[in-house]
């Protein structure tokens, strides 16, 4: 039995955002219509800091595979070894077999399932008429995002801070040259935040909340990205008082996500969360109902993204020839 071996730029080769966003879509689909198994993730941490790895696993009944992804990250000192922060990597195993069919490299899967699902949310919850964009980080996922929210409205206006200055200039620098759009500079969050119509929370969490109920005008969409662990924070919990709150999953969102902390602070319910992001997809329930209603979408990511957005992957290989077969038993 040959199980095929994809790195980082024949997935690069492979991969493709309308695709993407499509596979995550219908992953999200498949997930309300109760053709997923997704047990809760693990996470390993190693003492006293903030290095790990967590695995997510799931089932797609739809699509026939079982994945399992792992994606370490806070390995600060890691670029001094010639590696990266964090480190991605998925196994797509046949359903109906158990074989190992695939092996890939998964830091293009990880950045851009988690921005179509940004992208997905703007799609059902933000206005129609959304054009500024605030954008909280300027890492590697705020690229994504980006690049992914613009595909979706006009944007006419794009506002990032980030707490490192370098990182702000290189992205604002970037950013400006790949796509075109007018791309400011903020020296706050708050100046960031204040009037736009979307608001993007992509850092890694670990300082507090940064994102003020007081910014936010009426009828903003907020994506709730950094948070997807209990430690973590973006949001001022009360933010969520009065919201639209949609997860991608209910079940993470109130143990991992920005959710969790509203909450655990005893501004909403379990029961006050609006909708899963499928049941809005599925026309289970209403999106944005209004011009005026804060609507939040809080994702920790789901093994269904990587599931569905691998074995898309996985069959594109095939047809392209691409990767090397490795056998590990006959």
């Amino acid at each position: 039995m040959d199980t095929l071996l994809l790195n980082k730029d024949e997935v690069e080769s492979l991969i493709d955002r309308d695709s993407v966003f499509e596979a995550v879509e219908a992953g999200y689909r498949s997930f309300n219509s109760g053709l997923v198994v997704q047990p809760d993730f693990m996470a390993v941490t190693l003492p006293g800091t903030h290095e790990g790895i967590d695995f997510k696993g799931g089932l797609d009944m739809g699509g026939g595979y079982i994945s399992i992804k792992a994606s370490s990250g806070g390995y600060d000192n890691n670029p001094k070894l010639g590696l990266p922060r964090g480190m991605n990597t998925v196994m797509l195993f046949e359903a109906n077999t158990s074989a190992l069919r695939c092996i890939m490299d998964g830091t293009w899967i990880t950045n851009m399932r988690t921005a179509a699902a940004g992208a997905i949310s703007v799609k059902y919850l933000a206005r129609e008429n959304a054009e500024k964009l605030c954008i909280i980080g300027a890492g590697k996922q705020a690229r994504n995002q980006l690049l992914a929210i613009m595909r979706i409205r006009n944007l006419t206006e794009v506002r990032v801070w980030d707490a490192m200055p370098e990182f702000l200039d290189a992205y604002v620098k970037e950013m400006k040259e790949e796509t075109g759009l007018n791309i400011l500079k903020c020296a706050t969050a708050e100046e960031a935040v204040r009037g736009v119509d979307i608001v993007v929370t992509v850092t890694r969490g670990h300082s507090g909340p940064i994102v003020k109920k007081e910014w936010l005008k009426p009828g903003t969409h907020i994506v709730a990205v950094g948070s997807d662990m209990p430690d973590k924070q973006e949001l001022a919990a009360d933010i969520f008082a009065g919201a639209k709150v949609v997860n991608d999953s209910i079940g993470l969102c109130i143990k991992s996500g920005e959710t969790h902390n509203a909450v655990r602070d005893g501004i909403i319910k379990p029961e006050d969360i609006h909708a899963e992001i499928g049941e809005i997809i599925l026309g289970k329930k209403a999106g944005r109902e209004n011009a005026e209603e804060i609507t939040i979408f809080d994702t920790v990511g789901m093994a269904i993204q990587d599931n569905v957005t691998a074995a898309m992957l996985y069959k594109g290989a095939l047809e392209r020839g691409l990767g090397t077969n490795y056998t590990f038993f006959d």
